[in-house]
């Protein structure tokens, strides 16, 4: 007799002879689609904005306020910075935009950050779009085979990702600074780049390798009172990683738009004090 629970025709995946004989693909009732909807829209937004102004190759400063996308800036082709982060490392070969020699580092922190492993993972390629829904391949087979095993280097590219965040924070010092270098003032885009270099530490901090290397291999907390407190702080960052990982993605886009806004001259730059 017909139960309406016969095993679908596909053998693989979750509708494996060893797995449980459901037919319905899911039997949630609720707009599981949208999360990762939105996840892929917000993510490929930042994915086209950051591609136009890492290739732009322009209107990335505004004395005294540079682009995150494009500092430290490393080739001999960048715009002169007074007292910026000018470190020609890279000679008069490099012919592009030097906002592709730094951006590496950041984006690539980022690709293999935990949470964005998810959100990319649901939202681009639906493994698994969401809980209790299953996914469409064939199989599945994780990070242990290539390209996905690069995820592993996520922590040696959270190595990289401190110094940046450090020259970010040495930036928003040089923008107490006026169009002329003078010291003492503050504009509007000071506190744009505060904000942003602050939600850029805390997301940073927050992360799950960071974590780690404060406490993740200690055995006595007690006989390590200064990293216990430490790792007890980062795990209460950590609780909200993905709201943090959100805020500086939006905030590091801000930074630069608004950056671009002001040396494009489209924008007078307020200034407080």
């Amino acid at each position: 007799m017909a139960t309406g629970t016969e095993p679908p025709q596909i053998n693989t995946g979750v509708h494996g002879v060893t797995r449980a004989a459901i037919g319905p693909r899911h039997l949630r009732t609720d707009r599981w689609w949208l999360a990762p909807a939105l996840t892929a829209g917000g993510l490929l937004a930042f994915v086209i904005y950051s591609t136009w102004r890492a290739f732009a190759n322009a209107d990335y400063y505004a004395a005294p306020y540079v682009s995150p996308f494009y500092s430290p800036c490393l080739a001999e082709n960048c715009e002169p910075m007074k007292g910026g982060p000018n470190w020609e490392i890279f000679g008069s070969w490099w012919g592009l935009s030097p906002a592709l020699l730094i951006l590496i580092f950041p984006l690539g922190f980022r690709l293999t950050c935990y949470y964005y492993r998810k959100a990319y993972y649901r939202g681009f390629w639906a493994s698994p779009p969401a809980c209790a829904v299953a996914e469409p391949h064939k199989k599945y087979t994780g990070e242990t085979g290539f390209p996905l095993i690069l995820q592993n280097i996520h922590r040696y590219f959270f190595y990289f990702a401190v110094p940046v965040a450090g020259i970010l924070t040495y930036d928003v010092v040089l923008a107490f600074r006026d169009e002329h270098y003078e010291w003492g003032h503050m504009g509007l885009g000071t506190l744009v780049l505060l904000v942003n270099v602050l939600l850029i530490w805390a997301y940073t901090v927050s992360c799950h390798s960071c974590r780690h290397i404060i406490g993740g291999r200690l055995k006595h907390f007690s006989k390590h009172p200064v990293r216990y407190r430490l790792w007890g702080w980062v795990g209460r960052l950590n609780e909200r990683h993905a709201l943090l990982a959100w805020a500086s993605l939006i905030s590091v886009a801000l930074a630069d738009f608004y950056v671009y806004l002001v040396a494009s001259g489209a924008f007078d730059d307020p200034r407080f004090f």
